[in-house]
């Protein structure tokens, strides 16, 4: 099954959860609000849950196998990587404009 979109819907600066993030498979079916968490110097995904009266949460949706698991990860952190890259790549232009803006 191929990963055919991989969309970064908001990106978060502080805390461990830096991003939520949806996913579609092979243009025909998607899944929603995968987070990406940042813990003990690692980033990874955790896949939607639902809380269960008992206070436990039960995953939605999720990878079948490891292999699958590490793939979409692979993938989901990759695009993560990127638009973080170009969020601060604004951020540094928005500050260079507004600091010259001024003189």
């Amino acid at each position: 099954m191929q990963l055919t979109d991989i969309k970064i819907r908001k990106i978060f600066r502080e805390g461990p959860m830096r991003a939520v993030v949806s996913v579609t498979f092979e243009n025909e079916f998607a899944v929603h609000d995968i987070k990406v968490i940042y813990a003990n110097d690692k980033y990874f995904i955790v896949m939607p849950s639902r809380k269960n009266a008992d206070g436990t949460y039960r995953d939605i949706a999720h990878p079948i196998n490891a292999a699958f698991r590490a793939k979409m990860e692979e993938a989901v952190l990759q695009e993560f990587r990127k638009a973080l890259a170009e969020a601060e790549a604004e951020s540094l232009e928005e500050a260079s404009t507004s600091g010259s803006a001024g003189s």
